[in-house]
C-alpha cells in the first residue's frame, strides 16, 4: 500500500441507544426521513444497527455517533464512534 493510497471513507450515522443489555453490544435506533414514491410525502423512517461498544460507554438513551466498519459477529458491522448527548 503506496502512501498516496488511503482507506475509503466510512458510513457515519446518528441515532439513539435503544438497548444496552449485551455485553460489548448496544443496539441503535437510527431516524432518517425519505419521501414516498407515490404519494411524495415526508415520512420517517428507522432502522435499528447492533454496534460493538467496547467499553459498555453508552446507554439507553444516549445520541451517539457510530462508523461502519468490518463485520465483528452476525449482526455487528458497526462500532461506536462517540456518545454525542448522555440521557438525562
Amino acid at each position: 500500500m503506496s502512501s498516496s493510497e488511503t482507506r475509503n471513507d466510512r458510513k457515519v450515522r446518528q441515532g439513539v441507544v435503544v438497548s444496552d443489555v449485551q455485553d460489548k453490544t448496544i443496539v441503535v435506533r437510527v431516524l432518517r426521513t425519505t419521501t414516498h414514491p407515490l404519494y411524495s410525502k415526508t415520512i420517517r423512517v428507522s432502522k435499528k444497527y447492533h454496534v460493538h461498544d467496547e467499553a459498555n460507554d453508552a446507554h439507553v438513551g444516549d445520541t451517539v455517533r457510530i462508523i461502519e466498519t468490518r463485520p465483528l459477529s452476525k449482526l455487528k458491522r458497526w462500532r461506536l464512534a462517540e456518545v454525542v448527548e448522555r440521557a438525562k
